[in-house]
């Protein structure tokens, strides 16, 4: 996951010829004031954003804040931004790109591209140009270790299960990123805590190839995951080799174990990740160095001659739902052993039994009176995720949903949907819905599908259909395949509604 990003129309609220005079600094109530007497312009003032401006102010910075939005809200009227009302100010709306010259650093989060506001130009000019990543990680105690997951898919799932495991063996550890709560939060929690000592021992964060678009400096995880690279978000990224480039960059600065776990035979990381090879233990997803699953016998064989380990991993307790779980727990495991934390195989495997995944990550939300199961798997956006989700359902007849608005795929004319053909042939029925449903069912038909395929206007026809279709003991399964934006607000609040639906 990595995120959705909504298209947001600005529309002018500030006089684009109009000087801006940063506040005044005043000093923070935080121990550490090391901006003192800087300025800093955040842009992008979503979660991240936020995160950001208020760290800033922490550190003692003056803070100019910057959105597109017209219709957000001021910093300075929220209460969380109220004590430092002289050291801010917010800019929403069009505003003069000149204004970002004048400041001593710019803070970018990860839903503005750096094409935008001529940032790309002030970082070559030499501005200090840094993510909202970077940042947060420039300020954080370095006994902190950083477990830090990227990948297409499953980056979520990972994470949870990392900070599910430590949290059941009194690790304390901060779980956010992309994922819940920003960096910068962690960071803000540290900066400002009375007590001398870290809040965290562990930082696993999950992080968005959008994050990574901008080099890091201070971002130095001890373990770094790249779960899998399939195409997504090219509309942003153009093409596989920059999207691949981007999500490299998680090793690019790395300490301690500097153990890096890959998929194995990737070809478009296999070319990026040459250059950090050298410096990097690498581990493999699906071969040794790495690791591998046995799903006949439910366990996971860890190997890493270079750290020491080699341990097989108990999985049978894995009450997560689809077998891409089981890789997913697995790479959990190792990075956890990874991090050196006091921590063996026998504990980490004491762990499994209780890990839960993440809402709308395959998970089971109701069961009927029809003994029907209701699986909402809506954080799959794209076709690889649809694909992963499937192909753990194989012996469970299910009538599968999909639709939402199709994504790019660099240089095919497909929208990827043929390759989802094989793994529906096992199941009762497909049904299409959104702005997307007629080309899916289009490439379902042309490619062979075997089995019925509907087409539904949108998501509550989709259920309407799937229930008349399903029999007693099928699964309902939204795995759309698909972005949300052409009736949702996000993959969250579709997953909701699917919910809703469902108990309907």
């Amino acid at each position: 996951m990595d995120i959705e990003t909504p298209i947001l129309r600005a529309k002018p609220n500030w006089p684009s010829n109009r000087s801006i005079s940063l506040p005044r600094t005043i000093r923070a109530c935080a121990p550490a004031q090391d901006l003192r007497g800087q300025s800093v312009a955040v842009v992008g003032l979503g979660k991240s954003g936020r995160a950001a401006a208020r760290l800033a102010l922490a550190r003692g910075a003056s803070v100019l804040a910057i959105d597109q939005n017209e219709n957000l809200g001021l910093l300075e009227q929220d209460p969380a931004f109220l004590k430092h009302r002289g050291s801010l100010r917010t800019i929403l709306g069009d505003f003069d790109e000149e204004q970002l010259e004048s400041v001593d650093r710019v803070v970018v989060s990860p839903g503005v591209p750096v094409e935008k506001y001529g940032l790309s130009s002030l970082w070559d000019l030499g501005k200090q140009v840094m993510s909202e990543l970077d940042f947060a990680a420039e300020i954080l105690p370095k006994s902190i270790k950083i477990l830090a997951v990227t990948g297409t898919n499953g980056k979520s799932t990972v994470v949870t299960f990392a900070g599910q495991m430590l949290d059941r063996l009194g690790i304390e550890a901060f779980v956010g990123g992309n994922l819940g709560n920003p960096l910068s939060e962690a960071a803000f929690q540290c900066l400002t805590s009375p007590s001398s000592k870290p809040k965290f021992q562990v930082a696993v964060v999950e992080v968005s190839s959008y994050q990574m678009e901008i080099p890091s400096e201070h971002f130095c995880p001890s373990v770094a995951v790249v779960l899998n690279l399939t195409p997504d978000h090219l509309e942003r990224h153009k093409t596989m080799r920059d999207y691949a480039k981007a999500k490299c960059r998680v090793v690019s600065h790395m300490m301690n174990a500097k153990l890096g776990i890959l998929p194995f035979g990737n070809p478009y990381l296999d070319e990026v990740i040459r250059q950090y090879a050298s410096e990097l233990n690498i581990a493999w997803i699906g071969a040794f160095p790495g690791v591998k699953i046995d799903m006949d016998a439910k366990i996971g064989s860890l190997e890493v001659p270079t750290l020491g380990i080699f341990s097989q991993l108990q999985l049978g307790a894995l009450k997560a739902m689809g077998t891409h779980n089981y890789y997913n727990a697995a790479v959990a495991s190792l990075s956890v052993l990874g991090l050196s934390v006091g921590v063996d195989i026998q504990a980490v495997g004491s762990t499994v039994d209780a890990l839960r995944a993440p809402p709308h990550r395959m998970q089971i939300v109701h069961k009927d009176i029809r003994r029907i199961t209701w699986v909402d798997d809506s954080k799959a956006t794209n076709v690889d995720a649809t694909y992963a989700g499937l192909m753990g359902l194989k012996r469970q007849k299910s009538v599968i949903l999909l639709g939402g608005i199709a994504k790019v795929l660099d240089g095919q004319d497909s929208n990827g949907f043929e390759r989802l053909v094989e793994p529906l042939k096992y199941h009762r029925c497909v049904i299409t819905f959104g702005s997307s449903a007629s080309s899916i069912q289009k490439t379902l038909s042309d490619n062979g599908l075997s089995i019925p395929c509907i087409r539904a206007a949108n998501l509550k026809d989709a259920v309407k259909y799937g229930r008349r279709m399903a029999k007693q003991g099928d699964t309902i399964v939204l795995s759309p395949g698909c972005a949300s934006f052409d009736e949702f607000r996000n993959f969250e609040h579709r997953g909701m509604v699917f919910r809703e639906l469902a108990f309907s």
